[in-house]
């Protein structure tokens, strides 16, 4: 059994107050209402061109709302969310005195293959390479090692594949693009799992022959994660070419909704040329 692993890279910002449930709800991307104490739903906060800030993990504290998300996002987060709360009656801020640590605590919902999760007191920096390695395995992105501040839309990071955007609920900043690309089938950039037989360093450009398709973004041992644009992907797989990362030959592990993606893409094109 692996041991707890404290992680440094990892923020906690409460938003405590009377309105913090429905001032939360109306602005990331996962429904906050009804969440009991040790409960973890995964968001975003989007800007308006939905854009992601920061992914999040919410945790319900008392009668605060906790947010785990990358440390490099948290002030951007605390900001913007400062900036929109008007007369909401919520205080923000970091908790630097709390921590996330993995390998213990509650199921993460994004999938039932990465490790257990919680929200503590900050403990000493641990050797995280064993969750990278958990998280590369269940196919999970992390902000900071595979994407950047503002640099991705919910869907090149599996958001909307994993209950990260709630479709159902009501307004979320970003929510007219995000709705916009799930109803239309327009989503190109996905995050698929790689089987790469040599050591390469990351970020490497993905090539089909010469023509970039992507970026591998993180790599633990022979398994990796790439952001791709899959209709090239697909399109270089049909003429057979040779893909690879950093000089590489890599495999692409196909999930089971790629094939419906793709046929959603096609038949998105196929509507827009025939409108």
């Amino acid at each position: 059994m692996t041991k707890p692993v404290s992680l440094a890279h990892r923020s906690v910002i409460s938003v405590s107050g009377a309105n913090a449930e429905t001032f939360l709800n109306g602005i990331v991307t996962a429904s906050a209402p009804g969440m009991r104490t040790g409960d973890i739903r995964y968001g975003g906060l989007l800007t308006p061109q939905g854009k992601v800030i920061a992914d999040m993990l919410l945790t319900r504290d008392g009668d605060a709302i906790l947010l785990d998300c990358a440390e490099v996002a948290a002030a951007s987060v605390v900001r913007r969310l400062t900036m929109m709360k008007l007369r909401a009656a919520v205080s923000i801020a970091i908790q630097p005195d709390l921590g996330v640590s993995v390998f213990e605590g509650a199921p993460d919902p994004r999938s039932p293959l990465a490790p257990l999760r919680r929200i503590g007191p900050r403990g000493s920096a641990d050797d995280s390479s064993a969750w990278h390695a958990a998280r590369i395995a269940a196919g999970l992105p992390e902000q900071g090692f595979d994407f950047g501040l503002e640099e991705v839309l919910p869907a090149d990071i599996n958001m909307d594949l994993v209950g990260g955007v709630d479709f159902r609920k009501g307004c979320f900043v970003g929510q007219e693009v995000v709705s916009r690309m799930k109803r239309r089938g327009t989503a190109r950039r996905r995050t698929l799992k790689v089987h790469v037989d040599a050591a390469v360093a990351t970020p490497a450009p993905v090539l089909a022959n010469d023509f970039e398709i992507g970026m591998l973004t993180s790599i633990s041992g022979g398994a990796a994660l790439a952001r791709v644009r899959i209709d090239r992907l697909a399109e270089a797989r049909t003429k057979g070419e040779t893909i690879t990362a950093g000089g590489a030959p890599i495999a692409f592990e196909d999930p089971p909704w790629l094939a419906g993606e793709l046929s959603a893409m096609n038949e998105g094109k196929a509507q827009q040329g025939g409108a």
